[in-house]
């Protein structure tokens, strides 16, 4: 037996929104990378882009577990020497709440050009309510709550 290899004429991309109040952290970003990976899928392939997109909302309403609100921080450095921040969950969810989310997925995707170029394409992280993809006519993905602490 062979192994399958997706072609291109075989690849389909749907459009996926989930919404992520009152969703943990951990678990929403584990399986939006899946869906973005496209490991959900009989035709997954590793080295080709067989996932889908995904359109995320209400993501300044989304929970961490455990201390993690107060304890959990985000580094960014400048490239300067002595220039590096880190920033609280709880300053980061105010101020960027999409980030949140990127930097989870990010975290769980390949860590090669794929990775990046999915995560740059493939998924889209709403703050609010509202998204611009209507045309797009995403099918809604519910996951099953797991409860913060």
């Amino acid at each position: 037996m062979s192994t399958y290899t997706a072609r291109p004429s075989d690849i389909e991309h749907q459009w996926f929104i989930v919404d992520a109040e009152g969703m943990v952290l951990g678990r929403l970003a584990t399986e939006i990378a899946r869906i973005i990976r496209g490991k959900h899928k009989p035709t997954f392939t590793p080295h080709m882009d067989t996932g889908d997109f995904v359109i995320v909302i209400n993501a300044n309403k989304v929970k961490v577990t455990g201390r993690k609100a107060e304890q959990k921080t985000y580094f960014s450095h400048s490239g300067y020497m002595g220039h590096d921040k880190q920033t609280p969950f709880a300053t980061m969810l105010a101020k960027h709440p999409e980030r949140i989310i990127e930097k989870a997925v990010h975290g769980m995707l390949p860590k090669n050009a794929l990775g990046r170029q999915k995560l740059r394409l493939k998924l889209r992280v709403y703050a609010g309510a509202n998204h611009p993809h209507v045309a797009q006519q995403p099918t809604v993905l519910t996951f099953p709550k797991s409860e913060a602490k």
